[in-house]
């Protein structure tokens, strides 16, 4: 299946072909995760001007942000799909991959002649996966997609919010990224039944129902009660105390899941009393009297400082936390001792800090990351070693601007 440019990745995906037609950032997520578990991935790009984030600010010399921080360890090969080479290229690629992965609108990749029905004809093994904003049969199929819609139809903007305040998209792209992480779960589930049939599948993801699905809890308590839930800010809509909570100079986070939490909590503050107070006793009783409970607790924590109350919480075995920043986040102690971020060089731009993917194997992490290639970097080395192009073969689909090789 595999008779491609050698790879040098590692990992449980060894050996496995992914051709990515995807762009942004639902389909590239997926893919990267695919090559950090080992895999091969070719991305496909657009002759012109690449991937579109290729273009987005703010830059690392050349280089975008969010490119940089979507498509490590993999290779780049510019072909133009609206020519008929182009196209034939592509299917050649797809014949001997394992994976085909995509996130055009429904219809398009059918109308290039690089759909399912046409690429599975050549490849019965083929996985081919598909992440549209609403799926092949959604009155909503044809609407352009972006995180943003996905998070505003989902309802998770809604509650978003501090009560009383307009709605607010999630600090992360997670309808972008709900849908490539289920997709890996498909395209995964797929390699495993292609290993008992021999045969490959469809896999089809769309953002909107991702997200919907990752509402969790937020869709029973709909389903049970009949009421929507509303916005309660950092608070949880059931459990109390939970959430962000007052000091003298700032703010901490205590979740109090359990009662057990809940004593602890009570003990830490100095107000056992609470804990046998038929207001605060139970779960249900705190949740109706939530208002009560957080004047006693807001006035207590705002006579001490955030580092008081975190060294405290600690001591008392509450789940607790500071709100960092992204910068703060990435500069902790366990993002260092977890090796969350390497620096790997690029060869142009000198070196790139990126994070790293959290799976690990037997203790360790993926093999380390192959730095984002230059827009048809290696397309030379897929047209010459995947498919036997000679040179002057490939030097003339580069006049024609049939492909792209990188400057």
């Amino acid at each position: 299946m595999n008779n491609s440019t050698t790879s040098t990745r590692s990992g449980p995906l060894a050996g496995i072909k992914v051709l990515d037609f995807s762009r942004i950032l639902s389909g590239p997520y997926a893919s990267m995760v695919l090559a950090d578990l080992g895999a091969e991935v070719i991305k496909v790009e657009p002759v012109e001007r690449g991937d579109e984030t290729r273009n987005f600010p703010p830059f690392q010399g050349k280089l975008s942000h969010y490119y940089v921080a979507l498509n490590r360890s993999k290779k780049s090969i510019a072909l133009n799909l609206k020519s008929d080479e182009g196209v034939q290229i592509a299917k050649d690629l797809a014949r001997q991959s394992d994976i085909v992965l995509e996130n055009f609108r429904p219809g398009v990749m059918d109308r290039l002649g690089l759909g399912y029905d046409a690429l599975q004809k050549d490849n019965e093994r083929l996985i081919y996966c598909s992440i549209t904003g609403f799926g092949q049969d959604s009155p909503l199929g044809d609407k352009p997609a972006f995180d943003i819609v996905a998070q505003a139809l989902s309802g998770v903007m809604s509650v978003n919010r501090e009560p009383g305040q307009a709605p607010n998209k999630l600090g992360i792209p997670l309808g972008d990224m709900g849908g490539s992480i289920f997709s890996l779960f498909g395209l995964l589930a797929a390699l495993h039944q292609r290993n008992a049939t021999g045969k490959g599948q469809h896999v089809e993801v769309a953002m909107l129902d991702s997200l919907i699905a990752l509402q969790g809890y937020l869709s029973q308590i709909y389903f049970v009660t009949g009421d929507t839930p509303q916005p309660v800010g950092t608070q949880h809509p059931s459990i109390v105390p939970y959430g962000s909570f007052p000091t003298s100079d700032g703010h901490v986070i205590v979740a109090c899941l359990t009662e057990r939490f809940w004593h602890n909590f009570a003990r830490c503050l100095g107000h056992e009393e609470l804990i046998e107070d038929p207001r605060f006793a139970l779960y249900d009783q705190r949740l109706q009297n939530r208002d009560a409970l957080h004047d006693i607790l807001h006035s207590r924590m705002k006579q001490d400082t955030t580092a008081y109350w975190l060294e405290r919480l600690s001591d008392f075995d509450v789940p607790s936390a500071p709100i960092l920043s992204i910068g703060e986040s990435l500069e902790q102690p366990h993002v260092q001792d977890r090796m969350l971020v390497e620096t790997v060089e690029h060869p142009t731009e000198g070196s790139l800090k990126m994070v790293r993917g959290p799976i690990r194997f037997n203790g360790d992490g993926p093999s380390t990351s192959q730095p984002p290639s230059l827009l048809g970097e290696n397309t030379i080395e897929v047209l010459g070693g995947a498919l036997g192009f000679r040179e002057d073969e490939i030097d003339d689909l580069v006049a024609r601007g049939i492909v792209r090789k990188s400057d």
